[in-house]
């Protein structure tokens, strides 16, 4: 069974290339050029791109490249899943479905699941190496989807960002929220709900709002000590360590993982992001 996934799971390059799974990429747009996100262009440089006042914009994968992958499955015979990043935050997912439904109309036989997770960055990306496990467990298409689907359901996301402002920009909140965050160094508490980013308290300094993160996790995550649980970061290593060891020391769970968040997700979110990802409610199997 092939597994498809775009890049605003900000996973790195290598577990693709390790895990079979296809990589399909958003597009990310600077100085008048586009790119190919992960594959295309080093991330490093849409920060540095930022920090000098750029403004980098993003669009969905190419419909050609699902058209070609699609067609390509329909004649290997064999069966396939594509777990897409949010509906509410991208168009990726709706031009997978219109190609989908193209390809089909072809081929009647093809054999693939859309999954639209409803999550972002490295939930989206969790929820993706869950389907790998999966797969390697032996379970079929469909037990493998419906267990993507409980996944993503329960992934939770809370993340805080370092200036409203890249979001604000970007349509993601509201502009007035933007300015009255900056106006008094206000560092928001954000939440994907229904895959929508939902800004939900305001703390005045990081380290109130890090602390919160903890009481929020404690509040709704199930047998966290269980989990493998995700830190994204907006190039900055060492708060994002600092928030390990807080989760660390407060809940320890099976392990942390620390992922660099990707071109498409930090267009958006901007250097300084700090998110966090884990479950609401635990597999019983």
């Amino acid at each position: 069974m092939r597994i498809y996934a775009d890049s605003a799971s900000d996973l790195p390059k290598s577990f693709y290339e390790e895990n079979n799974v296809t990589l399909i990429p958003l597009r990310v747009h600077m100085n008048n050029e586009e790119y190919a996100d992960v594959v295309g262009i080093d991330v490093l440089k849409v920060y540095e791109f930022i920090r000098q006042g750029g403004q980098p914009k993003t669009s969905q994968a190419s419909p050609e490249l699902f058209l070609e992958l699609f067609e390509e499955l329909a004649k290997s015979g064999e069966e396939g899943l594509y777990i897409a990043f949010s509906s509410e935050l991208s168009g990726t997912y709706s031009t997978a479905v219109m190609i989908y439904k193209q390809v089909k109309e072809q081929y009647p036989d093809l054999k693939l699941t859309i999954v639209d997770s409803k999550c972002a960055s490295l939930g989206y990306g969790l929820v993706v190496k869950e389907a790998v496990r999966l797969r390697e467990a032996g379970l079929s298409l469909d037990e493998i989807s419906e267990k993507v689907r409980l996944n993503a359901q329960h992934m939770e996301h809370f993340f805080t960002v370092e200036d409203l402002d890249y979001l604000a920009r970007g349509g993601r909140v509201s502009k007035a929220s933007a300015f009255i965050g900056g106006l008094l160094s206000i560092k928001p508490l954000l939440h994907v709900e229904d895959g929508k980013l939902v800004p939900i308290e305001k703390h005045r300094g990081r380290k109130k709002v890090m602390k919160r993160i903890l009481d929020k996790m404690e509040e709704t995550g199930d047998r966290l000590s269980d989990q493998v649980i995700a830190i994204s970061h907006g190039d900055d290593l060492a708060t994002a360590e600092e928030m390990k060891a807080m989760i660390m020391d407060k809940f320890q769970p099976k392990a942390v993982e620390i992922h660099l968040i990707g071109s498409a997700v930090a267009s958006h979110a901007g250097p300084g992001t700090l998110a966090i990802f884990y479950l609401n409610q635990y597999p019983t199997a």
